[in-house]
Parts: structure tokens; sequence; C-alpha cells
């Protein structure tokens, strides 16, 4: 696939067929801003513990745009789908109108980071001159590839807003979800976090804090070389506990845990909960430029608020102590806002060829993108922030209907 540039793209079959810095060169350009999640070593070790593959309906096809020397000029994260699970953009109605018409929905295309609803970059170029046009020909590519094959569609899921409308200027459908993320409004202690929330607020949470470790719990950051094997052994099994009792089938094994471990230690956020030297509770997070992002929670004992005080608050704590400017929270949870993880857009983009089909999905997506803005404006209204405060909160004595003093 060439154009006037003679610069060409590449279909390969992992991403263990790419060098990792030329990946990541594109991937993470500024480390200030680097999203782990699209970075080599993440995509690698799904891909090597075996979560992606054939076998479980990942069929990896990352794409590869070199320059006229030959050196990487910009990457794409694709996968080839015979489902439609772990992606978080939900399209099972499509897929369920589409063969009702007589048509095969899957296999479909993919663009996303498996099994983790993160707001990322997927247009992966070099920065600079020529970006845009670059990331133009890597979506025109994989556009070629579903068409090549003769696939009912091809999906961009949790790409940034820049792309988003990149992406509509060659077609794509937009779709558009939310997701609560906090921000640091620079924030030196936690105290300082809870001086912008309403009176009412700030005793809910002051409250659920005593309640989350009044059992004689005590709470542990671990980081980097601080991890070990048993750690990931604790995790996974609280992993495992909370995926069999939410989803029925948990989507990771135990050697991706020892691979993160093994190859990301230092991006790696365990927040342990002990009680009596044992681990009952834990949540996997990971640290990327700026951001903190939270991802797998599990507990084998029940305790108020420790949901609340492992995920959300010492969360927080963290990002303050060491000046991240967000924490994401990740998919779904209108209880995150009144914890100060306030509606944040997210974004999608979908190719669908069939001009009956496209025109049908064309005009739901529109009135959901008009759905979901009414609802984060009217979520973010009953924020827990004071009137002026980071969050722009209404009134001390407005009630807030998603509210809500345990877990």
């Amino acid at each position: 696939m060439t154009d006037e540039t003679e610069a060409v793209i590449e279909v390969l079959s992992g991403i263990g067929q790419i060098d990792a810095a030329g990946w990541d060169a594109c991937a993470n350009p500024l480390p200030e801003q680097s999203n782990p999640f699209i970075s080599h070593a993440f995509l690698k070790a799904l891909e090597d513990a075996g979560t992606v593959g054939e076998r479980t309906g990942w069929r990896s096809q990352p794409l590869v745009l070199r320059d006229q020397n030959g050196g990487i000029a910009g990457c794409m994260p694709l996968y080839l789908k015979s489902h439609s699970k772990g992606e978080y953009v939900f399209d099972y109605g499509w897929a369920e109108a589409y063969e009702r018409a007589g048509g095969h929905y899957y296999p479909k295309l993919l663009s996303a980071v498996p099994f983790s609803p993160v707001p990322g970059r997927r247009l992966l170029v070099r920065p600079g001159d020529g970006a845009h046009d670059r990331a133009r020909f890597l979506a025109a590519g994989g556009i070629e590839l579903a068409d090549r094959h003769g696939l009912s569609s091809f999906h961009v899921n949790f790409t940034t807003e820049e792309e988003w409308h990149t992406l509509a200027e060659l077609g794509f459908l937009r779709r558009t979800d939310q997701q609560y993320h906090w921000r640091n409004d620079d924030y030196e202690t936690f105290d300082d976090f809870l001086d912008t929330l309403t009176s009412r607020k700030r005793k809910t949470i002051r409250k659920e804090r005593r309640q989350a470790t009044e059992d004689g719990l005590e709470i542990h950051w671990l980081t980097g070389a601080d991890i070990t094997e048993a750690h990931w052994d604790a995790m996974y099994m609280f992993y495992m506990e909370t995926g069999s009792r939410k989803w029925g089938r948990p989507y990771l094994n135990r050697t991706f845990f020892s691979l993160l471990g093994e190859r990301m230690a230092d991006n790696c956020l365990l927040i342990m909960v002990t009680r009596e030297g044992r681990e009952i509770a834990g949540a996997l997070n990971l640290i990327g430029g700026d951001c903190l992002y939270g991802r797998y929670w599990g507990a084998i004992e029940h305790h108020p608020c420790l949901h609340f005080e492992v995920c959300y608050y010492q969360s927080i704590a963290f990002a303050i102590a060491h000046r991240l400017a967000r924490v994401e929270a990740g998919a779904q949870g209108e209880h995150k806002l009144a914890r100060g993880y306030m509606p944040t857009p997210t974004y999608s983009a979908h190719w669908l060829p069939n001009p009956s089909f496209r025109r049908a999905v064309e005009a739901y997506l529109e009135d959901e993108r008009s759905y979901v803005e009414r609802s984060r404006e009217a979520l973010a209204a009953y924020g827990p922030f004071r009137r002026g405060a980071l969050g722009g909160s209404p009134s001390e004595d407005k009630t807030n209907p998603v509210d809500t003093d345990n877990d």
C-alpha cells in the first residue's frame, strides 16, 4: 500500500514483529503525556500471556506505517475480532440487526486496547510536520484492510477527540460516551481537596474513610521492585473474585500479571489491604505521564466503604502526593461522582461500508450523542464541589440523587 511519497503500510500478525523502540517513539513520544496502555510492553504482554490471540477471538493485526527510509512513521494496535467482548463500547445491538438482515457482522476490525476502556491515541504517528496526514494515511490503511477482507465494520474505540475528528474526515461515524475522572487542582494534601467540597460531602467522605479502616485494616502502596510474585498472586486472586462475581469469565490470566510486573513494574501501583498481616483486598493501577489509571479491584472479605477507600480515595491521595494531574477510574459508576470524579466525554469512531446499515446507525448515534451530552451536563450539576470550586457544583443544600454512604 503506497502513496506518492512512497510511504508503505504493513499488516503484521503480532506486535512482537515490531521494534519496541520504534513503536514507543510513535505511541509515547512525550514522557509527560505517556499512556502505558498503548506501550509496546503492555500490548506484547497481552499477546505473550495468550489473553490476546486467535484462540480468544482477538487476532492481532497491527499496522505499521514506514517512511521512505524504512523507519517507523506510525503504527496502530489492530485486531480482527470474532465477537464484541472486552471492548466497553457496546455494539451488540448493531451486530444483531446486521445479522437479522442476512449479513455477517463478525469478524470485524477493531483498534483498541484489549479489555481496557482507557482513552488515548490509536493513530500512533510520529509528531511534527505531516502528523495529521500520517494519521489519515494510517486510518485509510485500516479501511483498506477491512475492505479487502469484506468486513462489516472497522471500529476505533476510546480514541482522542482530535483523532475522532480526523476519522470523521474519512467517513467514520462518531460516537460518544462518558467516564468519571478526578482532576488535581494543585492540591498539597487530601484535606485541600476536601476543602473544595460542600460540607455534607466532606462529612460523608470522612465518615467513609473512617469506616473503611476501623476493623484494623492497613493500606500499603507498592510500586516497582517492591512488588513481588506473592503480591501478584494476591492481586490475581482479587481480580478473579471480582471477575467471577461480575462478569462470569475474567479476561486475563495469571501469566499476564507476572509479565506486567516483569516488564512494567515502575508503571504499576498496587494498593493492598492487609488485616493481621494477611492481604484481603487490593487494586491495580497503572501510572503514565501525569495520570493514574485505575484498573482492577477485588476483595476476599467485605468491609464497609473499603472499595471507595482503595479505588477512589487512595488513588486521589497518591495522585496528590506524586503531583499527578488526574485519576481515570475506568468505565461506568455514577457513585464516583459523589467522590469528586466528574463526568468526562469519551470518543469512538465507526466505519460502516453498507449504506443502509450506515444510515440507520448514523441516525441512532445522532440521538445518542445528544443524550450523552445532556446526561453529562445534568450529572455535572450534581457534583460535590462548592460553588466556584473545581467542578462548579451548585449550592450547599442541593440533594445529590446518586450519593451513597457505603458500598
